[in-house]
């Protein structure tokens, strides 16, 4: 297993509810886990953990095992070492990881550098060999331009190319094509796709589009106030979804073309760090809610059909009416092309 994080938790002083609670997940060498949920559902943060960028106060226990070596244990020489090596992470906003009045070929041969295996001139032709890999034409002149001077797809690919920089074999993808219109976004997936693939990367997919997660990804973890809800295959996510949290952003995402199904915005609100809770955290704003859900302790059951879902009600939920709008997303990461772009 190339990632595996078991129930781990994250306190932050002061907060009325963990960060993160009894999270557990795994990827697996050359699969794409998606990883979904509302803003502020501990998507970022479970990522982050496995960096151990948690925030300075935060208290984390738990295990997260990279390669069979706990992150959480690591200091020192080691844990440089496994952030330049082992792991990279790209972010939403690529502008947020290159500084404005320096060029890329800096930002790369920095990093390269930094990881210790080459000097600066063997850096600077390796900068250029990787921004050829991801698409970009004119690696030469690009290396030598500032960020302001190229497009936020073609900066994707820099940010891209520097996490490959130290060939990690675990990338975190932190909303990494949500900034990007429909066109780019499919060209980056796809570059994603082909570089898992030639790599053998195990990918950890974080983004808000459920139809994305069901077309990109292996497999699919749900969120919500810093707990997994649900995991399932993602082919089933949309035709055998469980938990109701899952059941209701589906019922409020809309689908490419016409359609006559009405969107139903799940009630309320998430809870806030300043609101305590001992039982389920989406029991005030579920429509299948007993007074019973308000204390029990959300725990993984079994689904029927394969996944498991935190729910209580589970056995006695009804069957989710089946319907694929993940169909409409598909073609558009399949047809993506693969020929170097400028956008």
């Amino acid at each position: 297993m190339l990632l595996d994080i078991e129930n781990l938790t994250a306190h932050l002083p002061g907060a009325a509810r963990p960060l993160l609670a009894d999270v557990s997940l795994r990827v697996r060498t050359g699969e794409v886990v998606g990883l979904v949920g509302e803003s502020g559902s501990g998507k970022s943060t479970t990522a982050k953990a496995v960096l151990r960028i948690l925030p300075d106060e935060a208290r984390a226990t738990g295990r997260v095992l990279v390669d069979g070596a706990d992150v959480l244990t690591m200091s020192g020489s080691r844990l440089r070492e496994h952030r330049a090596r082992t792991v990279a992470m790209v972010h939403q906003d690529p502008r947020s990881s290159l500084n404005p009045v320096r060029r890329v070929g800096d930002f790369l041969v920095e990093r390269l550098v930094g990881a210790g295996s080459m000097d600066r001139r063997a850096a600077r032709r390796r900068a250029v060999e990787l921004l050829d890999t991801v698409g970009l034409p004119d690696p030469e002149q690009r290396i030598r331009q500032h960020p302001h001077e190229m497009s936020g797809g073609m900066l994707q690919r820099v940010v891209i190319a520097g996490a490959l920089a130290a060939e990690p074999r675990l990338l975190l993808a932190d909303e990494a094509t949500s900034a990007l219109d429909v066109t780019t976004q499919a060209e980056i997936l796809t570059l994603l796709r082909e570089l898992r693939a030639e790599r053998d990367l195990g990918l950890l997919f974080i983004t808000h589009d459920l139809h994305l997660a069901a077309a990109y990804c292996d497999r699919v973890y749900v969120m919500y106030a810093g707990r997994l809800v649900e995991e399932q295959q993602a082919g089933r996510l949309f035709t055998g979804a469980r938990h109701p949290y899952t059941r209701g952003l589906l019922d409020c995402s809309p689908e490419l073309g016409d359609t006559t199904r009405e969107l139903r915005p799940i009630p309320g609100r998430p809870p806030s760090m300043a609101e305590h809770f001992t039982g389920c955290p989406f029991a005030q704003r579920c429509p299948y809610a007993e007074p019973e859900c308000a204390s029990w302790l959300p725990e993984p059951v079994p689904a029927e059909g394969g996944g498991s879902a935190a729910c209580r009600r589970l056995s006695d939920l009804p069957v989710l009416a089946a319907h694929r709008p993940e169909l409409s997303v598909q073609p558009a990461v399949e047809a993506a092309p693969a020929a170097r772009s400028t956008s």
